[in-house]
């Protein structure tokens, strides 16, 4: 008798989802990982530091209903701000993870899961990858028009688990978004004396790159995009239990040589103020 329930009750029950369906995140499904060989070396060579760029990478339709989810830094809002005149300004924040709505939920589930973990590990060389379930200082930013971010290397141990960061993923979520606005990823060398690459925050585009006490990077020029546009990006980071032999510390904020001692000056006040 429970035999037969149990038939009847399985056969009433919805089909389940075809493997392929978790996948559906990416723009090439499955098969998303295939050209990483040769996106590997370009990993390892890139210069000032590993990274790269990749274009359409993810589901581009998957991306737009992610937008219609965010809550608009230009409306009423709870997002979260932490601006410092010279360091980050009008930079927005929203990492509540249990208001997410569920197609942003769908893309961090697959960004922390363990095929993307593989494949960041196989495009690095770095093992044992570990997501962050609280996304500290990660989430969904959003910068409005004159915002900036000065350039930086960031903190390189989690306050809540104490592993070790590895990896910065930054997906950019701006359509139509004209390069003469600003905005763009700048990388730069150890010794703060030039920029090497700059990288223009495009739609469905995915910079990669390994976190160190050296890898500077920020877009430190006030954005001039028009004051209904908003510069959005996706911020995830990943760690190991395996560190660096660096010593433990907070963002290195850096000067360029044309900000005159500002970021410092303002590094130093905001020490002082804390």
């Amino acid at each position: 008798m429970l035999k037969s329930l149990w038939s009847r009750a399985a056969a009433q029950r919805a089909p389940a989802p075809e493997p392929s369906g978790y996948f559906d995140v990416m723009a090439a499904g499955a098969d998303f990982a295939l050209p990483t060989p040769g996106w590997r070396e370009a990993y390892r060579q890139a210069d000032p530091f590993p990274h790269i760029a990749l274009d359409d990478l993810f589901d581009p339709g998957l991306l737009r209903r992610v937008l219609r989810e965010l809550p608009s830094p230009l409306q009423p809002h709870s997002l979260f701000s932490a601006d410092v005149k010279h360091l980050q300004e009008r930079k927005f924040a929203w990492r509540d993870v249990p208001a997410l709505g569920p197609e942003s939920t769908r893309l961090i589930a697959f960004l922390t899961g363990k095929p993307f973990l593989e494949f960041l590990s196989a495009l690095s060389g770095i093992g044992g990858l570990i997501p962050d379930p609280y996304m500290w200082g990660a989430g969904f930013h959003q910068i409005l028009t004159g915002g900036k971010l000065a350039i930086h290397a960031d903190f390189n141990i989690h306050p809540t688990t104490q592993l070790y960061r590895r990896l910065n993923l930054l997906l950019y979520l701006n359509e139509d978004w004209d390069e003469a606005w600003g905005g763009n990823l700048e990388l730069w060398n150890a010794d703060m004396d030039a920029c090497v690459t700059r990288t223009a925050p495009l739609f469905n585009r995915t910079v990669i790159f390994s976190t160190s006490d050296v890898s500077f990077h920020g877009h430190p020029e006030p954005m001039t995009c028009p004051p209904d546009t908003v510069r959005r990006s996706l911020a995830l980071y990943y760690y190991t239990y395996d560190r660096l032999p660096h010593d433990e510390h907070s963002t290195l904020w850096r000067d360029r040589p044309s900000d005159g001692g500002r970021v410092e000056a303002a590094v130093q006040d905001f020490r002082k103020s804390s």
